[in-house]
């Protein structure tokens, strides 16, 4: 379905280059003026506004940190006065004070515009009825989601999470083609559909929007073969926006970012060098429009690279490739990095197991141990003989092992006996901190 705003999609590089150059001279001019930590910043490595003059002279600004918006808690970074925002989200604050985000009117016509132009990548139109069980509330899932559906077009149902009987029974009822929710809780609401005798493939869904929280292909296959839907990505973070910031298309081979509001670099996450498109780091994003935040080269501790071949599908938007790790996420295991999306892949090719994992890390006599906890399905819990376990058991761990090169301890348990989650899956208890 074309929309006017989809046209942006679809660029010429030398027009899409010329409004990155424009927008990034206002907003860091914006920034300059009225924030003052980015003042100081450009103040101490000699850089001024006038400095930039394309949207390569990005490179000489500095980079900013998730401590950055906690050390200037609540309204540091505000570049407008409270008077022009309409609307304020913050995470949740876990680890220490929550991160606030801003937003003007304006700011929210792009958010909306950036999440609409997501779900138009996948094929989503007007007529679709889209169940958006993300958060509503401070977290930017729900609302972000939502307006986007809404500025589509779509008939928008704000069902939230949890619950996911009456999920299941609005899904039904009222004919819903999309949906938006975390994978996992999308498995949820699979399991939650076969107890109840209900076949999703029967049922109108055709598209799922999926993020907040990495998953895997091997998670995305599963997804598709269990309920019969074509599962796309889309991915955001709360202090360049929320979601909206970049989204698969119906090639589903890496996510097109919205680089003419969210401007991507990728950089060596230890010398802090620019990489060129192709090579692996951690995505850097500066928001070009954003009134009354700006972010500017947020390090996002997301590990991706920037695909340098263009799209079948015609945009002409650059895509990075799915972020399936962060670097806070990593373990180290006797001197090797894991990270849970390796578990993951290695876990879902193997036949008779469900898509549910825990990760268990401790600390014995100072040597590190593993043991990752596996579902069974319900198909192989009937086979129940102690050699068709054994032998089960074995291939999950050599499976492992051949992914990380460390062997770990696997331990099978029945269906439904792992915890699931309404919102970001925790799949990893790291009890060499306690």
């Amino acid at each position: 379905m074309f929309h006017p705003l989809s046209s942006m999609d679809f660029l010429p590089q030398d027009k899409l280059r010329a409004i990155q150059t424009e927008r990034l001279i206002n907003i860091v001019g914006r920034a300059y003026e009225r924030v003052e930590l980015f003042r100081n910043r450009l103040n101490e490595n000699g850089v001024s506004p006038l400095d930039i003059q394309s949207i390569d002279d990005i490179a000489k600004l500095p980079f900013m940190v998730k401590a950055d918006l906690r050390d200037t808690y609540p309204f540091g970074l505000f570049a407008s006065p409270m008077s022009d925002i309409v609307r304020l989200h913050a995470s949740s604050g876990t680890t220490g004070k929550p991160i606030v985000v801003a937003y003007t009117q304006a700011d929210l016509d792009v958010w909306s515009e950036t999440v609409m132009r997501a779900f138009l990548a996948y094929g989503m139109t007007k007529g679709d009825v889209l169940q958006n069980c993300y958060g509503y509330g401070l977290f930017t899932g729900g609302l972000g989601a939502h307006q986007g559906g809404e500025a589509l077009g779509a008939t928008v149902l704000p069902v939230s999470t949890g619950n996911s009987a009456r999920q299941l029974m609005l899904m039904k009822d009222f004919g819903v083609t999309a949906i938006c929710c975390t994978p996992s809780f999308f498995l949820h609401l699979l399991d939650t559909a076969g107890e109840q005798g209900v076949d999703v493939r029967q049922l109108p869904l055709k598209i799922g929007a999926f993020g907040a929280e990495p998953w895997s292909e091997a998670m995305r296959q599963k997804i598709e073969e269990l309920s019969g839907i074509k599962a796309y990505d889309i991915y955001g973070l709360s202090e360049i926006v929320g979601p909206g910031v970049g989204g698969e298309c119906q090639c589903q081979n890496g996510l097109h970012i919205f680089e003419d509001h969210y401007y991507p670099e990728i950089i060596d996450p230890e010398t802090l060098e620019v990489l060129p498109d192709g090579e692996e780091g951690e995505l850097v994003l500066t928001t070009l429009s954003k009134q009354a935040m700006p972010i500017i080269r947020y390090r996002t501790r997301d590990i991706t690279k920037i695909i340098p071949e263009r799209c079948e599908c015609g945009r002409t938007l650059r895509r990075i490739a799915r972020i399936s790790r962060r670097s806070d996420d990593m373990l180290i295991i006797r001197g090797v990095n894991v990270f849970p999306s390796q578990i993951e892949t290695a876990i879902l090719s193997i036949e008779g197991v469900a898509p549910y994992y825990e990760i268990i890390v401790t600390r014995d006599d100072n040597l590190d141990r593993m043991e990752v906890k596996v579902e069974i399905t319900d198909a192989l819990l009937g086979d129940d003989t102690i050699k068709t376990l054994e032998t089960l058991q074995k291939r999950i761990t050599a499976a492992i092992e051949r992914i990380i090169n460390i062997r770990v301890k696997v331990t099978l348990v029945e269906p439904r006996t792992l915890e699931r989650f309404d919102g970001k899956a925790k799949r990893v208890k790291d009890l060499r901190k306690i």
